[in-house]
């Protein structure tokens, strides 16, 4: 059944499917996965394609502005929407409270894809259809992201997507921006770390059967190949089962050194154990990549084969992000401000949001592209588009600002401007793409994230 449900006393709506209603589910609870079948697929494809394409036309200066987050907020990466919203809500909040973009207020609307591309394209559909004040989309995983963004750049909107699907990389969307590294780049990190930093020769592969976890696993196995390095096992984990004792016996049988893996909800937590448990008590280190360096991660695989084997065996690539600093502050700022709105309904913390995957990423989308807005002087993201790359690269002349307010207070001023928030420096592509620098993080054991080195372009290239 599909849900729809609204806060007063918040700037967000939570649309879901074709927008009939029922009691809301929490945020943080998992729902069953639904699988798509290629005639779904097939059928998404061709409604992707044969999307009319309109222009969306500027909205009366008494109307807010409508971010849409088409994500996942049931299924097995239900807890990847919640933080997006999270980040929409603050980001959005912090600038209601400097007067808007160009006399509106913003607002946060959530479409729930549920992590399936058969879901995402009516979700993505609705979103147009009931959304008028439509001003930019925010999320689109790797889960969903090849049936909606073809719909997205359809329409001439401006879209912030968390995907790290590789065909993003060379095929050029006009209204597609990214600020996270393609997952062939997180693949042939994770092989990096293994190498390089860890100095393993057996690598096993344990990857959950979504679509967004699965696209690791090619680029991983080539550049294990090109590592010289020998690839023991490659499971893959059913997110909607309650064991993978075969999974693990597999993995353990093949005497891995080190297990790569991304299976999020319960999987992981579940698999490691089996392994820990069928490995004689011993845990085998494990590699994860950036989505399990996330407080609920932490928490449910830590309690399942111990938090401090958890921090002695662990480490994961991750993207660089600012953790102090005139960068950081305004983002800890906005999301302390809408910490106690979200955290009841989904069960986090102050810290649990700031370190959550995407949040800090989609903070500084959301900033860029209202940014241009202003700088455009329009809503129209066909119009305000060209200067998201104008002020997140930064022209001669450029002041770098930091946060929503000091850019909109030098652009009232007529200076050229230069974004840097919390996730870095941008340096887009033709593409769209800027993928950021990658480090190597860890875990104390309790949950702290700690920074373990760093992974060089020279050690990315040797793998690639």
């Amino acid at each position: 059944m599909d849900e729809f449900r609204k806060r007063p006393e918040s700037n967000r709506v939570v649309t879901q499917g074709d927008g009939s209603s029922e009691q809301a589910r929490r945020l943080s609870g998992w729902g069953r996965r639904l699988a798509a079948s290629s005639v779904a697929l097939a059928l998404a494809i061709a409604a992707a394609a044969t999307s009319g394409a309109i222009a969306f036309a500027p909205v009366s200066a008494s109307s807010p502005l409508v971010i849409g987050d088409l994500a996942p907020f049931t299924g097995p990466d239900a807890a990847l929407g919640g933080y997006y919203d999270a980040s929409c809500l603050a980001a959005t909040k912090a600038m209601n409270a400097d007067g808007g973009v160009l006399g509106h207020q913003l607002t946060c609307q959530t479409f729930d894809t549920r992590g399936d591309p058969a879901d995402a394209v009516p979700a993505a559909n609705q979103m147009f259809a009931t959304t008028p004040n439509l001003a930019m989309v925010i999320g689109c995983t790797s889960d969903e992201a090849a049936t909606v963004v073809p719909i997205i750049n359809s329409k001439k909107m401006v879209a912030f997507c968390m995907t790290g699907q590789s065909e993003f990389d060379h095929v050029k969307y006009p209204y597609f921006f990214r600020l996270v590294p393609p997952d062939l780049a997180e693949s042939y990190a994770m092989v990096a770390i293994a190498k390089y930093f860890k100095h393993y020769k057996k690598i096993a592969m344990a990857f959950g059967n979504d679509i967004g976890s699965q696209t690791f696993v090619g680029p991983a196995k080539q550049a294990i190949k090109k590592a010289g390095l020998k690839l023991t096992a490659n499971v893959t984990l059913d997110l909607t089962a309650n064991t993978f004792r075969t999974e693990a016996e597999t993995v353990v049988q093949s005497h891995p050194d080190v297990i790569l893996t991304e299976a999020l909800g319960s999987a992981d937590a579940t698999f490691l154990s089996e392994v820990k448990q069928l490995n004689g008590g011993k845990m085998i280190p494990i590699i994860g990549t950036s989505a399990t360096i996330d407080p609920g991660w932490f928490s449910s695989v830590g309690a399942a084969i111990g938090k401090s084997t958890l921090a002695n065996k662990y480490v994961a690539d991750n993207l660089v992000t600012a953790t102090s600093g005139p960068e950081f502050t305004p983002f800890h700022s906005a999301m302390e401000a809408v910490a106690s709105q979200v955290t009841a309904e989904d069960a986090g913390s102050l810290d649990t949001l700031l370190s959550g995957p995407g949040a800090v990423h989609l903070f500084d989308g959301m900033n860029l592209a209202a940014l241009a807005m202003i700088m455009a002087k329009s809503t129209v993201p066909s119009v305000y588009k060209a200067d998201i790359l104008k002020i997140g690269d930064g022209v001669k002349g450029a002041v770098v600002v930091h946060s929503f307010a000091q850019g909109k207070a030098d652009l009232a001023k007529g200076k050229a401007i230069r974004y840097i928030g919390p996730g870095g420096p941008t340096s887009f592509d033709a593409y769209h793409d800027s993928p950021g620098i990658l480090q190597i993080d860890g875990y104390k054991s309790n949950g702290n994230v700690t920074v373990d080195g760093g992974i060089s372009a020279t050690q990315l290239r040797a793998v690639s």
